[in-house]
């Protein structure tokens, strides 16, 4: 089969598209031909080395495809289903953990499908979990026109607090607007000030921060006293080592670094969160905005295009040719 095999850590052009054999799947797996696969920032990480694995390997972890077949028979054969947790997606097959998919509508979009999940899961975990947001709360969400900020925008705005996202562009300001932003900042200096001033001036309930490093100073200043900062992510790279007697200068803040893995950890928490997310699809309560696709052996130029904020929303590797892709 194809994939895309990185044999060393580094830029995007370790991507390399090859064949290699195709995979066979465990007592608790099942083996899917793959549609089409999301495109992450998780995906950099690994391909840079920020995060480990065993080269040679196959990076992507999320998708949607038709399984092929389930060595224990609890899953039909072309059943439609969806994943986050799949490490080698960026194949025409994978093997899937059985517990870590979900059933999607055949009429389901494939570009949705293949993108909603990681995205859509952590905006649960952080605005229901992490933080849990409701009437009267405020917050912040850095990277607001980026896949998991349009989503967390719509989740936080419909539970009812108030969202203040930052971003870089004009056009990344409308869409972080239609979204459900109440307000829309710009990156730089004085940031955390134009946060508080326009918050009455006090700091927000939390700080949804995935772009680390660049923001991470602004995040702590903009959080009122015992508010939480969640730091879910690291777009502009990790944030350096600090000492803890920084969030006591900051009010005895709370700092978290959460992980989509620790927060789908316990017994029926994946399913229970990929089904809000899929239920709220069907229901038109959560829109994916997907605006770039990119065949599997394009995958070089969607992680630079990713990585050099071309891209809004969410993208997407075009796998298979036939069904509905």
């Amino acid at each position: 089969m194809h994939a895309i095999q990185v044999t060393e850590t580094g830029g995007p052009e370790v991507l390399r598209y090859t064949e290699v054999p195709a995979p066979t799947p465990n007592d608790d797996e099942v083996l899917v031909d793959v549609i089409m696969a999301g495109v992450n920032y998780i995906d950099t990480y690994y391909r840079e080395g920020i995060y480990n694995a065993a080269a040679p390997f196959i990076p992507g972890f999320e998708g949607t495809g038709r399984v092929v077949h389930d060595p224990k028979g609890k899953v039909a054969e072309g059943t439609m289903v969806a994943w986050n947790q799949a490490f080698g997606s960026y194949a025409e097959q994978v093997c899937v953990p059985r517990e870590g998919l979900v059933a999607v509508p055949d009429d389901f979009q494939p570009e949705v499908a293949a993108s909603m999940l990681l995205q859509g899961i952590t905006a649960h975990y952080l605005a229901h979990g992490v933080y849990q947001l409701g009437e009267g709360a405020s917050c912040l969400i850095t990277a607001g026109a980026g896949g998991v900020g349009q989503i967390l925008t719509q989740m936080a705005s419909s539970l009812g607090a108030t969202v203040y996202t930052v971003v870089s562009t004009d056009e990344k300001e409308e869409l972080s607007y239609a979204a459900g932003a109440d307000k829309v900042f710009r990156y730089g200096d004085g940031l955390a000030e134009q946060v508080r001033r326009y918050n009455g001036d006090r700091g927000v309930d939390v700080v949804y921060d995935g772009v680390g490093k660049a923001t991470f100073h602004e995040s702590l200043e903009a959080v009122r006293p015992r508010g939480t900062v969640a730091l879910f992510g690291a777009a502009s790279g990790p944030v350096e080592p600090i000492d803890p007697q920084l969030l006591n200068k900051h009010g005895s803040i709370f700092l978290t670094r959460p992980s989509i893995g620790a927060w789908t950890a316990q017994e029926g928490e994946f399913q229970m969160r990929a089904q809000a997310v899929v239920q709220a699809v069907i229901d038109g309560d959560l829109s994916f905005n997907v605006t770039a696709s990119y065949p599997l052996e394009d995958a070089a130029a969607a992680h630079r295009d990713l990585q050099e904020r071309k891209t809004t929303g969410s993208i997407v590797l075009r796998v298979q040719a036939g069904d509905k892709a």
